[in-house]
């Protein structure tokens, strides 16, 4: 059963897809956004228990287990895209592209598009600073990162470090559920830190409830992130590397 929560001004539902994928809908007065849809039909599905109906789609980027129900859930209703303009070539059925400093209105709600490359080289993310969510695809995950399939590790540590700079308040809305492997690692790499310590120990307790871990905040971030805590690019790298060795 899909249950939506209130989040300031949204209703914010959560789909799960494939093994460990989180699509969200997104309801601002009249209209519901979908996030990433890779899987249209358990998007559509789950809009149906709902009663709401999909009026936006926002991609983050290009890689198919976010963009790969666009034309179905656009079929269904009639949807209207936004993706990232560096990949708009690659966004299935796009209507508009957004880069840098655009921005675009869901219901009353107008998010701020940051550029933040590193996971891809075009990558979005969508930041409604009023209501104090941003959903950020696959850049930040809770206690993690993106893995660089394209970008550098110094556009990846710039684009990180933009979150520092944000409300410790803000929801971030990440698409996996990668939080007890990136709490591991993390343990790993700092050794006795009791923030990092204490919220893994959270987070296994949570995924043995099969609860998620997602949303996170930039508080939590802060404090127990260690990709959002190096200072330079090169330590940024040499933690990346470490974690894809893990």
């Amino acid at each position: 059963m899909i249950t939506p929560e209130q989040v300031g001004p949204f209703e914010i539902a959560c789909v799960p897809a494939f093994s460990d994928n989180y699509l969200w809908l997104v309801k601002s007065g009249d209209a519901v956004a979908v996030v990433d849809p890779g899987d249209g039909e358990a998007v559509l599905s789950a809009a149906d228990q709902l009663g709401w109906t999909i009026s936006h789609i926002l991609n983050t980027h290009w890689h198919p287990d976010h963009v790969g129900g666009n034309l179905r859930v656009k079929q269904a209703t009639g949807a209207t895209i936004y993706g990232p303009a560096p990949e708009a070539e690659k966004i299935p059925g796009i209507d508009h592209a957004l880069d840098e400093g655009d921005c675009m209105t869901l219901g009353g709600e107008e998010a701020e598009i940051w550029h933040i490359p590193g996971h891809t080289l075009g990558h979005i993310a969508y930041l409604f600073r009023d209501a104090d969510v941003a959903f950020v695809g696959d850049t930040v995950f809770a206690m993690g990162c993106g893995r660089m399939f394209e970008g550098t590790a110094e556009q990846m540590h710039a684009s990180l470090q933009r979150f520092r700079d944000l409300p410790g308040s803000m929801k971030l809305y990440c698409a996996h559920e990668y939080t007890l492997a990136n709490g591991k690692f993390a343990a790993h790499a700092f050794p006795g830190d009791p923030a990092i310590a204490e919220r893994l120990e959270r987070t296994e307790a949570m995924r043995a409830r099969d609860e998620r871990t997602v949303p996170t905040t930039v508080e939590q971030e802060i404090a127990t992130n260690p990709f959002l805590r190096a200072s330079d690019s090169r330590t940024f790298a040499e933690l990346r590397s470490a974690k894809d060795r893990f």
